[in-house]
C-alpha cells in the first residue's frame, strides 16, 4: 500500500525560453523533481538547451548542478557495446541473456533505478535465482537491522515543518549530501512560518547552512565524543538515572541531562541522523540506541525520527523488493522449484556485495547504475562477466574492454529522459518523476523486461532440447 501525505501535483510545461546571454533557445520543465537526492524537491524550474544539455539555474544546489553536467548531445546517440566494441541494442541484449542463462550465482548490483525498473529487476532476478544488494546496501541495512530489532518512530518532511520546534541532529552534516534539506525541511528566512525552531547538533560540529533559515539558535554539543558511548549515557539519564549516579568526569552527562530538559520542555522534537554517515561496521547499534531515545522521550512528550538517505534509488528499491518478495534487499530470490534452493534467501551479511565480489562467491554481475556513471566495484574480478545497465557517461568506460565478457547498455534516468515514481526520504510519499528531455533511451524496466524474456526462451530451448 502506498501512503500519500501532502502529495503535489505536478505541473510540468515544456516552453522557449531564453538561456541567457548566449542566445541559445531552451526548453523549461516547471515544477520539475529533481532525481538525484532523497528530498525530490518538486519545485525546480529545469532547462534544455538546443544541444540537449541540463541546468536548473534558478536552483542553488550543487549536487543538482554536478549530476546534470553528465548530460549532452551525445546521450541519444550513445551505443551499446559488447567487450569493449560497439554494437545495436538486439545483439547486446542477446548476448546479456545468453551470459544471465549460463549464470550460476549472479548477482545483481548498484540497483540504481526507481520502481518501475526494480519491479522488473525482481522478476529477471526470479528467473535467474540472483542475489539482490544495492550501491547504498551497507546504510540501508543498517537501519533495516535497527528497524527489525527495536522497531522506531518515524516523521515526515511535512511533519517537521509543520511542528519541529526542537531539531537534534546527530552525527551528520545534512547539506554535505543534501544541500536544500533545511529549505525543504524547514523552509527558508523568506516567509518561514511563525514557529521559532533550535537546533542542537550532537556528536557533531553545527552544520553551517543552517544559518539560511529562521532559527532559535544552534549550537554544538559534545563534538568528537565517542558516539556509543554518548548514547549509552543519554538513554541510562531518560531511564531515569541522576548524573551523579553516572559518575561521568567528561561533563558528557550533565550536557545531556541539559538536553534532555529541553526535549521536555518541546512540543516537538525531531531527531535528524544519516545512516551512511555513522561508522561501520557497527552503524546498526547506534541507530537502534537512537531509536530507544526516541522512544523514551515518546513517553512524555512528542518525538520523531528522520533518517536522511535512500539516495540513487536505494529506499525505493528496497521497498519494492520488500512488498514483492516479503524481504529487503540482500536477498536471494528464485522462482519456486527453479533451484534446488528454497526460492527466497535473505542474508544481511553474507549477501553484501564487497563481501560476495572479494570471496569470489558469484559467477556474474548484473550492474545497474541509471542515476550517474557508478563505476564497477573495485573487488570485481577481471574475469567474472558484467552486464552493465548505466548511465550514458559510463559508455567511455565501458569502452575499455575487461578481460570477462561484458555487455554496455545505455540506459535513461527516470526524471531525465523517462518518468517515473520514487520514494521520498520519509518513506511515506511516492513522488512522480516528469521527463525534463527526450533522448530516446531506454528504461532499465524496459532492458530488464526484454532480458527476462529472452532468458526464458533460452531456458524453454535449454529444457526442450535435454535427454
Amino acid at each position: 500500500m502506498v501512503l500519500a501525505e501532502n502529495a503535489t501535483m505536478h505541473r510540468s510545461s515544456n516552453h522557449p525560453s531564453s538561456a541567457g546571454p548566449t542566445g541559445v533557445s531552451a526548453s523549461i520543465t516547471s515544477d520539475w523533481t529533481c532525481p538525484f537526492c532523497p528530498l525530490l524537491c518538486d519545485d525546480i524550474a529545469a532547462g534544455v538547451s538546443s544541444d540537449d544539455s541540463l541546468s536548473a539555474p534558478a536552483t542553488d544546489c550543487p549536487r543538482l548542478a554536478g549530476a546534470l553536467a553528465l548530460y549532452g548531445a551525445t546521450d541519444a546517440q550513445c551505443k551499446a557495446s559488447v567487450d569493449g566494441h560497439a554494437t545495436d541494442l538486439d545483439t547486446a541484449l542477446a548476448r546479456a541473456a545468453e551470459i544471465l542463462s549460463g549464470a550460476h550465482r549472479p548477482l545483481f548490483g548498484g540497483m540504481a533505478t526507481d520502481i518501475a525498473g526494480a519491479r522488473s529487476l525482481f522478476a529477471l532476478a526470479a528467473q535467474c535465482g540472483a542475489i539482490v544488494d544495492h550501491l547504498h546496501g551497507d546504510a540501508l541495512t543498517a537501519a533495516t537491522l535497527a528497524l527489525q530489532d527495536r522497531g522506531a518512530f518515524f516523521t515526515t518532511l511535512s511533519e517537521v515543518r509543520a511542528r519541529a520546534d526542537l531539531v537534534v541532529v546527530f552525527a551528520c552534516e545534512p547539506s554535505a549530501r543534501h544541500p536544500r534539506f533545511y529549505a525543504r525541511a524547514f523552509g527558508t528566512a523568506e516567509g518561514t512560518p511563525a514557529l521559532s525552531r533550535t537546533f542542537r547538533f550532537v556528536g557533531c560540529e553545527a552544520d553551517l547552512a543552517v544559518d539560511a533559515i529562521h532559527h532559535a539558535g544552534a549550537t554544538s554539543l559534545l563534538a568528537g565524543s565517542d558516539l556509543f558511548d554518548l548514547l549509552a549515557l543519554w538513554s541510562a539519564l531518560l531511564e531515569g538515572r541522576s548524573v551523579e549516579a553516572l559518575n561521568d568526569a567528561s561533563g558528557t552527562a550533565r550536557a545531556l541531562a541539559a538536553l534532555i530538559d529541553e526535549m521536555n520542555a518541546a512540543r516537538y522534537t525531531v531527531f535528524v541522523y544519516e545512516p551512511e554517515a555513522l561508522p561501520a561496521p557497527h552503524a546498526a547499534l547506534l541507530i537502534e540506541a537512537l531509536n530507544r531515545i526516541i522512544k523514551a522521550v515518546n513517553r512524555t512528550s512528542r518525538a520523531g525520527g528522520l533518517p536522511l538517505g535512500g539516495a540513487d534509488g536505494a529506499l525505493s528499491v528496497n521497498q519494492t523488493f520488500t512488498w514483492l518478495s516479503g524481504f529487503p534487499l540482500r536477498t536471494r530470490v528464485a522462482m519456486p522449484g527453479r533451484l534446488a534452493q528454497a526460492p527466497l534467501d535473505y542474508d544481511p551479511m553474507r549477501y553484501r556485495t564487497r563481501t560476495l565480489l572479494a570471496g569470489r562467491e558469484v559467477d556474474t554481475l548484473l550492474w545497474v547504475s541509471s542515476f550517474g556513471p557508478q563505476p564497477l566495484p573495485d573487488t570485481l574480478d577481471p574475469d567474472v562477466p558484467a552486464i552493465v545497465l548505466g548511465h550514458p557517461a559510463m559508455a567511455a568506460g565501458a569502452a575499455n574492454a575487461r578481460r570477462g565478457p561484458t555487455v554496455f547498455i545505455p540506459v535513461a534516468t527516470p526524471g531525465i529522459d523517462i518518468g517515473g515514481h520514487l520514494f521520498r526520504t520519509d518513506g511515506t510519499v511516492v513522488v512522480p518523476l516528469t521527463a525534463a528531455r527526450h533522448a530516446g533511451l531506454p528504461g532499465v524496466a524496459d532492458i530488464a523486461a526484454r532480458l527476462a524474456e529472452q532468458f526464458a526462451v533460452r531456458l524453454a530451448s535449454t529444457a526442450g532440447s535435454a535427454p
